[in-house]
């Protein structure tokens, strides 16, 4: 049967979606161009034609991936209720026990970053728009007297070290920390950076 015939941005598009799958599936350094055409059914040809080296494939692969996951965080931060409600709301769906990016992919960009500078822009990009994201809502949250804070740009960075330290544990090493046991970490921990008792956290969001 005939490929249906796809927009320039439609086929980026599939191929950027592909690659993200290829690189979960085989890591960065193991991926290739005829990887990311096979899953696809496309000459490899298809795939430099819209980028012209694996390298560039793979920075925009971390970037459409990046975008996906900011369009979802905001889309929790930005909900019609209370701040405290939606930043557990954006703190569970980020936690490696939640919905959030498949944590291989972005433990493979860690990695890599530290060697390619096209992809420690992206990692810190995305770093970047998380964190102001987040503080964003802990002001708000403090502004309307729902809790104390009185370093929310330091609380978002604290939170945001546990939380990527936890998926790498549960990511490279299965079994090494269950998922009630990380829940429990996280609740703590946000409750502790917003000065409430895990208790009150947990009532506040029911």
């Amino acid at each position: 049967m005939a490929r249906v015939r796809l927009s320039v941005a439609e086929r980026r598009e599939e191929l950027l979606r592909a690659a993200v799958e290829q690189i979960e599936a085989r890591g960065v350094a193991a991926v290739r161009i005829a990887d990311v055409a096979s899953a696809l059914g496309v000459s490899n040809a298809l795939v430099l034609y819209h980028f012209s080296t694996k390298e560039k494939l793979v920075a925009a692969a971390f970037t459409y991936a990046a975008e996906d996951d900011l369009a979802h965080l905001r889309k929790l931060l930005g909900r019609r209720t209370t701040a405290l409600r939606r930043l557990r709301a954006a703190v569970r769906w980020y936690a490696p026990t939640g919905q959030a990016k498949g944590w291989r992919l972005w433990i493979e960009g860690w990695a890599v970053a530290l060697r390619e500078p096209a992809l420690r822009e992206v990692t810190r990009d995305l770093d970047r728009q998380w964190k102001a994201a987040m503080t964003e809502v802990i002001a708000e949250g403090v502004a309307a007297d729902e809790f104390r804070c009185p370093d929310p740009a330091g609380a978002v960075l604290r939170l945001t070290a546990l939380l990527d330290g936890l998926a790498v544990q549960m990511t490279a090493y299965s079994g090494a920390v269950s998922r009630a046991r990380t829940q429990e970490w996280v609740d703590e921990a946000l409750a502790r950076e917003l000065g409430l008792e895990r208790e009150a956290l947990m009532a506040a969001v029911r």
